[in-house]
């Protein structure tokens, strides 16, 4: 019988906490290093986010806000819902999709993890 206090899978609170947390890293940071299956699980995140802040009407901000965990971005006057809508949505106005690509670099030493570079195009 296995051990009931062993942790094999994550629950679902634990994964959208972890989504949340890199959606927001990647908007503020415009590339972030994570593992594969977290980089393919949170590029179409990021890329509805871009596209509410492309919107840019209250009902999409009030979406994002719910989303996005508020963290200082690099503009010490703006948190991270402030500066996807005044920095980073501007910059694909003219772009329809594909906001986001993912780079595989060399496994993780440790456990010998695939690892991935996400980054805003």
């Amino acid at each position: 019988m296995a051990n009931p206090k062993q942790l094999f899978r994550r629950n679902s609170e634990w994964w959208n906490h972890v989504e949340r947390s890199l959606v927001t890293d990647v908007i503020i940071h415009s590339e972030i290093t994570t593992t594969l299956e977290r980089a393919k699980r949170i590029k179409s995140k990021i890329d509805k986010m871009i596209a509410l802040g492309k919107i840019n009407t209250l009902s999409s901000r009030r979406q994002a806000i719910k989303y996005l965990i508020n963290k200082p971005s690099k503009d010490p006057k703006k948190d991270a819902v402030q500066y996807l809508f005044s920095v980073v949505a501007p910059k694909y106005k003219d772009r329809n999709g594909g906001y986001t690509r993912i780079i595989k670099v060399a496994n993780r030493k440790g456990d010998n993890a695939k690892m991935a570079i996400i980054q805003l195009v």
